[in-house]
């Protein structure tokens, strides 16, 4: 039998999603009356269909059980963790990069007392967690040395984490685990787990929650002519291996989030292409995060319209993915982004 993938469509937000819901006319999704869907997308590497929920039942007896099984994983409400509320959209992953490279913000942030000022300040405007780095990851930056990258962060990580949820932006085993002793709620490791073997091991002693973003390729090479056979479809595949892989060696726990990596070895079309169909990844079962902010997309999209900020392309995608489901924005200026989701919000309620 061919293999599909699931992926939900056509959502309803708000009270409209609560009427449909209780008449039974669509499914919640993650258990949240708030967001529902009425329709599914099988998908395969040849082809793609969209079907109405209440017509499941016409379909053949093993691939109706297939589809269920994804339907039970998309509809399951999603247990909260590292002060992240799966049943309010979005949560808001601040970025404080303590880099002096960093795509967007390098070294405006990097001295300490800047730094707590700046993360502090998410925080308050709304942010449920900050994420810190002192290793830039943009496309054709070089790596540094563990000793460099713990000198970047130390003090400001030792002092943020005493007064609000932190999250660990590395590929080092050895500064995952000094930051899981000053208290970090999650370890992001953009690499997929791949950079350093030792992560793993990590992860498993710890059973500290954590993030696997998809990435092809370095930092240093990644986008020099990304190539997919179907990228939607092998970012996919890439999480359910690295799932099926983390359960055989122990790591049980359901504190996974996943991350299609926008930007990280991929062109705009593919960037696109994960985008619009980002729904596709609540079949994994885990919640979803995306760092859509600032990124090179909305620059090749708007062309002449561009500016530094990109502040409106990144409101503009963060209401998309937030109506698609996505649980959690990975953003720099979180005011802002707030600013937009809440009036937007208020302009959609019947």
């Amino acid at each position: 039998m061919s293999r599909y993938y699931t992926r939900a469509c056509n959502f309803f937000y708000g009270s409209v999603s609560k009427s449909l819901v209780k008449k039974k006319k669509s499914l919640p999704l993650n258990g949240n009356q708030q967001i529902s869907f009425d329709h599914i997308e099988l998908i395969s590497r040849k082809s793609k269909k969209k079907i109405p929920i209440n017509k499941l039942n016409k379909l053949s007896q093993s691939l109706k059980k297939q589809i269920n099984l994804d339907i039970k994983k998309i509809t399951s409400k999603k247990k909260n963790f590292a002060n992240l509320n799966f049943l309010k959209l979005p949560n808001i992953m601040g970025v404080l990069n303590l880099t002096p490279d960093s795509f967007s913000d390098g070294g405006i942030f990097n001295k300490k007392s800047k730094g707590i000022k700046h993360a502090n300040q998410m925080f308050i405007s709304g942010a449920n967690i900050v994420d810190v780095g002192g290793e830039s990851t943009r496309p054709g930056s070089k790596g540094v040395n563990t000793k460099l990258e713990w000198e970047r962060i130390n003090k400001t990580l030792k002092s943020l984490c005493k007064k609000i949820p932190v999250s660990l932006d590395t590929r080092k085993s050895e500064i995952m685990e000094k930051g899981i002793k000053y208290g970090v709620k999650i370890i992001n490791d953009i690499s997929g787990l791949n950079y350093d073997p030792l992560t793993i091991n990590i992860l498993n002693k710890y059973k500290i929650p954590f993030i696997i973003q998809h990435s092809q390729g370095a930092p240093e090479n990644m986008q020099n002519n990304p190539k997919y056979e179907n990228v939607l479809l092998d970012v996919y595949d890439f999480f359910y291996e690295k799932i099926q892989f983390l359960r055989s060696i122990g790591i049980n726990h359901n504190n996974i989030i996943i991350d299609p990596g926008i930007g990280f070895g991929k062109n705009l079309k593919h960037n696109m292409n994960l985008i619009n169909n980002i729904s596709i990844f609540h079949s994994l079962g885990f919640p979803i995060l995306v760092g859509n902010s600032k990124k090179k997309f909305i620059k090749e999209i708007s062309k002449k319209n561009d500016t530094k900020t990109r502040t409106g392309g990144t409101v503009a995608s963060s209401i998309y993915l937030m109506m698609q489901g996505v649980q959690i924005l990975r953003i720099h200026d979180v005011n802002e982004i707030l600013q937009g989701i809440k009036v937007f919000k208020e302009l959609i309620k019947d």
